[in-house]
């Protein structure tokens, strides 16, 4: 037996589709379907009438559906309860997108100690509490929050991309605002490396230093912006790397062009070593935001989500 085959089939009641609950759980539909049908193997039962569309529950189905999320929540009840007892500090576990984690939060790091010296923890021996940020790509983080095994993610918001941060039992609030713009490195002589002239006929291609088209990101990019490219403007990628940062690197040397994050790159902005692309080529605004299961794994990340509440709800 595996905790994710529980999760697995507990995402298939709540969706009543094999295709809708294995793009819930980041997998593959073959994928999901084997998981299904092992924790079926294991208990002994078909679970899923596979003869009827759409989708249905046998009766065993029907009664391990109750059976199923009492021993998630048991399986995590237990978890939080032996690391209650095993940590000395009491702490706050946030999960962040990688360029949030360093564009972001470090100006944010003064908010969030100021709100957490607020607070008076109930049982640590130390007398204060600990913020710990564990950094990942976003579909990897998402699916540790949904699966409870933080108490906040910090990320970019597209409840369109990612539909499952806007499912009942999720709350959010809007922290920041940020912009990804497409941007240039800058010479040693002042020039930028690469100029885009509206009225030339030159169809040589841009170099493109991309996201990976299944990155967050990337599905911004190419829904938004590579549409809207003046008709002229051709792209080539040229690189791919899912790390803004390392995406910054290469544009520094000249490399390509690259959407970042304004808030990663407003030093190099300042210091004329990026500059904006073109005015003509689209930009996305982007808005952080702060989420939470509304069932909180303990009381410190409770009393921790209404000082960020206060201060930032409208």
């Amino acid at each position: 037996m595996e905790l994710k085959w529980l999760q697995d089939f507990e995402a298939l009641v709540e969706h009543g589709s094999f295709s809708k609950a294995a793009e819930s759980r980041f997998v593959t539909q073959p994928a999901f379907s084997r998981r299904i049908r092992s924790l079926e193997t294991w208990l002994g039962v078909n679970l899923v009438d596979r003869d009827q569309y759409p989708t249905r529950l046998t009766p065993a189905g029907e009664a391990f559906e109750e059976q199923a999320h009492l021993l998630i929540e048991q399986i995590y009840s237990s978890r939080n309860h032996v690391r209650g007892v095993g940590s000395a500090q009491e702490q706050v576990v946030m999960l962040s997108q990688h360029a949030l984690s360093v564009s972001f939060f470090p100006s944010w790091m003064q908010t969030l100690e100021n709100l957490m010296g607020e607070i008076t923890p109930g049982t640590s021996s130390t007398g204060s509490a600990m913020i710990r940020v564990d950094v990942g790509n976003l579909h990897d983080i998402v699916e540790t929050f949904l699966a409870a095994n933080s108490d906040f993610l910090l990320s970019y918001a597209s409840t369109d991309i990612f539909s499952q941060l806007g499912r009942q039992g999720v709350e959010s609030l809007q922290v920041g605002t940020d912009e990804l713009v497409a941007v240039t490195g800058i010479d040693n002589n002042g020039t930028p490396f690469y100029l885009f002239d509206p009225e030339s006929t030159d169809d040589q291609p841009i170099k493109l230093l991309a996201h990976p088209a299944e990155s967050f990101f990337g599905k911004l990019i190419q829904r938004d912006c590579i549409p809207h490219l003046p008709n002229n403007l051709i792209m080539q990628s040229h690189c791919e790397n899912a790390l803004s940062e390392a995406l910054k690197a290469l544009v520094l040397k000249g490399y390509g062009i690259a959407w970042l994050p304004k808030s990663l790159i407003l030093k190099e902005l300042d210091r004329n070593e990026l500059c904006l692309f073109s005015e003509l080529i689209p930009s996305i605004t982007l808005n952080i935001k702060l989420y939470r299961l509304c069932q909180p794994r303990h009381q410190i990340s409770k009393e921790f989500w209404e000082k960020i509440r206060l201060r930032y709800a409208k």
